[in-house]
């Protein structure tokens, strides 16, 4: 357990009344420090949903970053982390304020690592931040090998997919990454499928098996077995 965990807080006009006493008086849970990185962001302003995107690498020393969220700046959240995806290094953890089920699997497909409900328990929140830490290897220097995917058009800089994490452990997890994550971990699994004997179709639709599977799966236990709302969730009939 880390002696100290640093977390940044990002908020909305609309949405810093539920944290302001926050940084009233200095307060914060045992071992969670919590930093204002940019507070009462006027989302009515031209380029505010970019703030995040352009704070990737100053939330780089963080090990982990608060947003609120409620339905009054849930647009702004959603192109804020679309803006951001595949640059952020630290997992967002969002302060919901009565947000459906909906929102909130919506945030997470945007890239969204976890959320706590208001009113919020900070003892809560460091151990959700905790839970971050332990689910994802030690992020690597800037440029280390393994915390990058390049290849084509762009490049992917988010938690590393090691290659001594077993395929069962990814699948219990799969709803758990965001798809450029998926997507380098698809690439290595092909490039290894090219180099055994297996033929194009019979490796794509093992790959496209096993994935539904875990997928199916994960959605059933993120919704306590409840069929009906893991097909909202996953749009399917």
């Amino acid at each position: 357990m880390r002696e100290r965990l640093d977390c940044a807080v990002l908020s909305t006009s609309c949405t810093h009344a539920e944290i302001r006493h926050w940084f009233g008086d200095g307060s914060h849970a045992s071992r969670l420090h919590l930093q204002a990185l940019k507070l009462e962001i006027d989302i009515a302003q031209p380029g505010s949903n970019r703030v995040l995107a352009e704070s990737c690498m100053a939330l780089r020393r963080f090990d982990a970053c608060l947003m609120t969220v409620s339905e009054r700046n849930l647009a702004w959240v959603r192109t804020s982390l679309l803006s951001a995806k595949g640059r952020l290094h630290t997992p967002i953890i969002a302060l919901a304020q009565r947000l459906k089920a909906t929102a909130l699997n919506d945030l997470y497909s945007l890239g969204l690592a976890d959320f706590v409900r208001t009113p919020v328990c900070l003892e809560e929140l460091r151990t959700r931040v905790e839970r971050q830490l332990d689910a994802a290897p030690a992020r690597a220097s800037p440029g280390g090998v393994g915390n990058e995917v390049r290849e084509g058009r762009g490049e992917y800089a988010g938690r590393p997919l090691p290659e001594s994490a077993s395929e069962e452990a990814l699948c219990a997890n799969i709803l758990d990454y965001t798809g450029f994550e998926l997507e380098a971990f698809a690439a290595a699994t092909a490039s290894r499928f090219a180099t055994s004997r297996e033929s194009f179709k019979a490796a794509k639709s093992k790959v496209v098996e096993r994935f539904e599977r875990a997928y199916i799966t994960a959605a059933l236990g993120r919704h306590a077995g409840n069929i009906a709302m893991a097909a909202r969730a996953a749009q399917k009939h």
